[in-house]
C-alpha cells in the first residue's frame, strides 16, 4: 500500500472549511483534518509532503482546451503579444534564422492579435506582410482565435486557390481586382495541408511539452479536443496520446474531446464501438473518451461568431456558420442514441440559440434528469437574460473561459451594442441561477495557466487593471465560486464529480499547493499566483525550485 501523508497546509474542503492535513491511501484520500491525526493514520513508511503553511487546493481541471496544440505551440515561434505589424514579422524572421531545420518545409504560428498591435497599422496582415518573412517557404500564420489564417504567396502558389466555400468549411478572401489576399476564414486545417505531417513521435515529444507546462500551472486534468480536421494524421496522433499514457510518461489526466464531420459516419462508430475505444488500448484511468465535439461557429475577435442582429461594427455581417442546424440536430439525435455527450462550440448567441434547439430536440423532458448526458455549450459567450434562464431550464453547462475577458471586454460593446454586452460572460448570473458551469482556457488561443482566468472572473478587470471598478460587475463571482468552476465544475462536466474536484475522502489525491493564499490575497493578486507543487494520485509531480 502507498501511502502519503500531506501536513502544515491551509487545505480547502468547501466554502468556509479549510484544514491542516490530507492522508491517501493508494492515490486516493482517506482523511482530511489535523496535521496530529494524520500523521498518527499515517503511520511510518508513508511519503510526507509538508505544505509549509501554503493554500492547497484541488488540483486544476481545465474543462476545454487542445493540449497538443500547446505542446506544438511550444515548440513554434510565439507570435501572441505582438504590438506591430513589424514585429510580427520580426519574430518570423528570427525564428526562420536561428531555427533553420525547423522551417526548412515552412513556419507556422497561432497567436497574432492585430487589435493588441499599438504601433504603425492596426490590422490583420496579408500574404503581403507574410512574404516579408518569406518567399521560399510556405509561412502561415493563424489569429489568436484559431478561425483566421493568413498566408504568403508561396503557400498560395502551392495551393491554387479559387473562389467559393472550401471543403470542411470556410473560405479565401479574394481582393476588388480578384487577388487573394492570403487571408482565409474559417480554413486555418486548409492552410495547413501544405505543411508536412507531424510523425505520431514528433506528437510524442510535443504532447510531454504540453504535459510539463500543465503540472506547473497546477492543472492535474484536461478536456482536450485534439482529434479534430486540423491535424494532418489522426491516427498517427491517436497512436501517440495512447503511448504516453502506456508508457506511463503523461501525468496529466487527459479526456478526449472528439470531432465528426458527417453524422453518418459518427453513427458508424458509434455503433460499431469504434467511438469508444478511441482512447486507446493504454489501459490506464489517466485516459477517456468523451464527448462528440461540433463547432457551431466561429470567433468574436474575428467576426465570424454568429450574432443575431449581426455586428455592430460591420454591417451585414452575421459571421460565419460552420454546421447548419439541420446537421447539428443529426448530430443530436445520434448522440442522444448511443448516449454520448454533446459539446458544441458557441459563441454568437446565434450559435447558442441555434445549440440549444437541437440539445432540447433531445432533451428527456418528464424526467427527473432532463440532461442525463450532460450537453454541453462551449464558450456560450454572447448571451441575453431569456438565454440564460433557457440555459437553466434546461440543465445545460455552460463551459467558460474567463481569460477571454482579458481581450474580450475592449471589442465585445462595439462587435455586439451595449446591453447584449452587460448580459455576455455571465458568470454571476449562472451562479444565481444555479447553472452547473464549468472553466477552462481553450489554450493555446490563451496560456492554459488558470490564475489569470481566476482574476478575470473574480474582478472583469483586464490584466493591466482596466476598467476601474471592473467591466460589467454585476456578472463577477467571489474566488469560492471561482475556484470550484475550475475544479468540481469542470469534473461536473465529465461525470467525475464525486471522485475529482474536492478534497474529501473518496476523491482522487490530485492537488496544487499554490505560493499565495487565493482566498484571502488582494483579487489583483491572483493573476500572478503560481503552483508551488502538483500532486497527482498522491505522488508529487512537480516542484517549484
Amino acid at each position: 500500500m502507498r501511502k502519503t501523508a500531506l501536513i502544515n497546509g491551509k487545505v480547502y474542503v468547501e466554502r468556509g472549511d479549510f484544514r491542516e492535513a490530507i492522508y491517501a491511501e493508494d492515490g486516493v484520500i482517506k482523511f482530511v483534518g489535523s496535521n496530529e491525526a494524520v500523521k498518527a493514520m499515517a503511520g511510518p513508511g508513508a511519503e510526507l509532503i509538508d505544505a509549509q503553511g501554503k493554500t492547497v487546493i484541488p488540483g486544476i481541471n481545465d474543462a476545454h482546451l487542445h493540449f497538443l496544440f500547446v505542446g506544438i505551440g511550444l515548440s513554434q515561434v510565439n507570435t501572441m503579444g505582438c504590438k506591430s505589424m513589424d514585429e510580427l514579422i520580426q519574430r518570423c524572421r528570427d525564428w526562420i534564422e536561428k531555427y533553420p531545420q525547423l522551417c526548412k518545409n515552412g513556419l507556422f504560428s497561432m497567436g497574432y492579435n492585430e487589435d493588441l498591435f499599438t504601433e504603425g497599422e492596426k490590422r490583420s496582415p496579408n500574404r503581403y506582410d507574410l512574404d516579408k518573412i518569406s518567399t521560399d517557404i510556405p509561412v502561415i500564420l493563424a489569429r489568436a482565435c484559431g478561425h483566421i489564417g493568413v498566408c504568403n504567396s508561396k503557400t498560395l502558389e502551392m495551393l491554387n486557390v479559387k473562389p467559393g466555400p472550401l471543403p470542411g468549411g470556410g473560405f479565401p478572401v479574394f481582393d476588388d481586382k480578384g487577388e487573394p489576399t492570403g487571408v482565409f476564414n474559417e480554413a486555418v486545417y486548409y492552410l495547413k495541408g501544405v505543411m508536412p505531417t507531424y510523425t505520431a513521435k514528433d506528437y510524442e515529444e510535443m504532447f510531454m511539452l504540453a504535459n510539463q507546462h500543465a503540472l506547473e500551472c497546477g492543472v492535474t486534468s484536461v478536456q482536450s479536443n485534439d482529434l479534430n480536421q486540423i491535424v494532418g494524421k489522426r491516427e498517427d496522433l491517436q497512436t501517440a496520446i495512447t503511448n504516453v499514457y502506456a508508457s506511463g510518461k503523461a501525468k496529466v489526466r487527459y479526456r478526449h474531446q472528439i470531432c465528426y464531420y458527417e453524422p453518418s459516419v459518427f453513427e458508424e462508430d458509434c455503433r460499431s464501438g469504434a467511438f469508444w475505444q478511441i482512447a486507446g488500448s493504454a489501459n490506464n484511468p489517466r485516459i477517456t473518451t468523451g464527448p462528440l465535439k461540433l463547432f457551431g461557429d466561429g470567433s468574436l475577435g474575428g467576426r465570424t461568431a454568429t450574432i443575431r442582429g449581426g455586428y455592430k461594427d460591420d454591417p451585414g455581417n452575421m459571421g460565419v456558420p460552420n454546421i447548419t442546424p439541420e446537421k447539428m440536430l443529426a448530430f443530436a439525435k445520434v448522440a442522444d442514441k448511443y448516449g454520448v455527450q454533446l459539446c458544441t462550440h458557441v459563441i454568437g448567441d446565434q450559435a447558442i440559440e441555434d445549440c440549444i434547439k437541437a440539445y432540447e430536440a433531445v432533451l428527456h423532458y418528464g424526467e427527473k434528469d432532463i440532461n442525463p448526458l450532460r450537453h454541453v455549450l462551449m464558450h456560450c459567450q454572447i448571451t441575453d437574460r431569456e438565454m440564460m434562464d433557457t440555459i437553466r431550464k434546461d440543465d445545460l453547462i455552460p463551459c467558460y473561459q474567463p481569460i477571454f475577458l482579458d481581450y474580450d471586454m475592449h471589442i465585445v460593446e462595439s462587435r455586439c451594442g451595449k446591453d447584449l454586452c452587460s448580459t455576455s460572460y455571465a458568470f454571476g448570473t449562472a451562479d444565481k441561477l444555479g447553472i452547473h458551469q464549468s472553466f477552462g482556457t481553450d489554450s493555446p488561443v490563451e496560456d492554459l495557466d488558470p490564475f489569470p482566468g481566476l482574476y478575470c472572473a473574480v474582478t472583469r478587470l483586464d490584466k493591466k487593471g482596466w476598467p476601474e471598478g471592473g467591466w460589467n460587475p454585476q456578472e463577477c463571482i467571489d474566488v469560492y465560486t471561482a475556484v470550484d468552476a475550475y475544479t468540481v465544475g469542470s469534473a461536473y462536466q465529465e461525470f467525475a464529480e464525486n471522485t475529482k474536484g474536492r478534497i474529501k475522502p473518496g476523491y482522487l489525491c490530485d492537488l496544487a499547493v499554490l505560493d499565495t493564499d487565493i482566498f484571502t490575497c488582494d483579487p489583483v493578486a491572483i493573476k500572478d499566483i503560481k503552483c508551488d507543487m502538483t500532486i497527482i494520485d498522491g505522488d508529487v509531480v512537480f516542484e517549484r525550485k
